[in-house]
């Protein structure tokens, strides 16, 4: 197993990116770190949150060959660009994990709403019951 942290500023907070990679499976889990951090800082919060980080479902993550034409190179380049769009590998796992907690906040929130509308429905017949009654 691989591991890589990457730590960048992203207006205005600093940023960590952490990348696991496990026999050819690419995991990534981002982490804001609010002030820059130190050496130590760092050190420190991967010793202790480790196994706690929330990493992203696994997705297939190929090992780069590096061309020794720069020609061949930069020709591959536009190649991966044009088939893959824009971003690295990491960046487009954090986008999927994204996209998946987004479509179950969605679901999470039309379930609470759809309960909190039957329990409303409900306590409106509940009290139509006791008027037809003569409570």
């Amino acid at each position: 197993m691989e591991g890589k942290l990457t730590v960048y500023f992203d207006d205005p907070f600093w940023v960590g990116v952490f990348e696991r990679c496990d026999g050819g499976k690419l995991s990534v889990c981002r982490v804001t770190f609010g002030a820059e951090p130190s050496d130590c800082e760092v050190y420190g919060f991967v010793l202790k949150h480790w196994d706690e980080l929330p990493f992203s479902k696994a997705i297939e993550a190929e090992k780069r060959k590096t061309a020794d034409n720069p020609k061949r190179r930069q020709r591959n380049a536009r190649k991966q660009m044009a088939q893959k769009g824009i971003g690295t590998k990491s960046q487009q796992a954090l986008q999927k994990q994204l996209e998946e907690n987004k479509l179950e906040r969605k679901v999470r929130t039309r379930e609470e709403k759809q309960a909190e509308a039957k329990r409303l429905f409900e306590l409106k017949q509940q009290k139509k019951k006791e008027k037809h009654k003569g409570r």
